[in-house]
């Protein structure tokens, strides 16, 4: 959302202060719980910060901004991690102990900071991606929402890993052992939906918007879920690229997803 007027010139400085503090706050409790490594926490309050001051909107109260569904991804993904962590270190598949890395948080969370920013929004306004919910207040975040659930639907490989029993290569439906680029588990895509689903619908609650709101983020974060696996069994197998790239191209696939579906709504 883009702050302006009167209500900007006013809050503004109570919007950074609790911006600021919140992600401070956030990036104080993953380093301590090593979910991140100090780097990545900082990171991660960064881009926090600049979500939170972005999507803030009158009457201000934090939790009507993007901090509950950060916070979603950031729990859903610390479940995740730690569920079957053992079998998970026996296949040589489990996420290091010391937490995720600058890299790794920027390229799930990166996507959705830069999609909420004033001069993205201004520019896709300006170049005619132009479109209109029934009742949201801010039917720009369905972009940097559709991100964020794609990054929480991210857990679909860590939870079908230990439930989920042997995959299958999303492009040849091939069973392959756990842990192979591009494996899917019906368990595994099932966990991801839901997650993705659950962000979507978190968001949604934080700036008032509507099922449609709702609806396209949702859809925006089960594209990118399937779009990382079959970049997992395709250009990530082959070792052209790693798997942070590939999250980030998966959630800019999720924000791509949202912005066509919106392009496509009746004016």
């Amino acid at each position: 959302m883009v702050l302006h007027g009167q209500w900007f010139a006013a809050t503004l400085p109570a919007v950074a202060i609790v911006a600021l503090g919140l992600a401070a706050l956030l990036g104080l409790v993953t380093w301590r719980l090593q979910a991140a490594t100090p780097w990545g926490s900082l990171a991660g309050a960064a881009i926090t910060a600049s979500l939170i001051f972005s999507t803030a909107m009158p009457p201000y109260q934090p939790w009507r901004s993007a901090i509950l569904p950060v916070l979603a991804v950031a729990g859903l993904a610390q479940l995740a991690t730690h569920l079957g962590r053992r079998r998970k270190e026996r296949l040589g598949i489990a996420e290091n102990r010391k937490g995720r890395t600058a890299a790794q948080i920027a390229a799930n969370l990166g996507v959705a900071m830069l999609a909420s920013t004033s001069q993205m929004q201004s520019l896709l306004l300006d170049s005619g991606w132009f479109f209109r919910l029934t009742t949201a207040p801010m039917p720009l975040f369905a972009v940097s929402l559709a991100a964020l659930a794609e990054a929480a639907a991210d857990v679909s490989s860590e939870i079908g890993q230990v439930f989920g029993g042997r995959p299958r290569l999303i492009t040849t439906l091939r069973a392959v052992e756990p842990g192979r680029n591009g494996a899917i588990s019906l368990v595994g895509t099932l966990a991801g939906m839901v997650a993705g689903t659950a962000v979507a619908a978190v968001g949604a609650w934080c700036v008032q918007g509507d099922l449609l709101l709702f609806g396209v983020a949702a859809a925006g974060g089960v594209f990118g879920l399937l779009f990382d696996s079959l970049l997992g069994a395709t250009i990530e197998d082959r070792g052209w690229l790693n798997n942070d790239a590939v999250n980030f191209l998966s959630t800019c696939s999720a924000a791509g997803c949202a912005l066509v579906v919106l392009a496509l709504l009746p004016r």
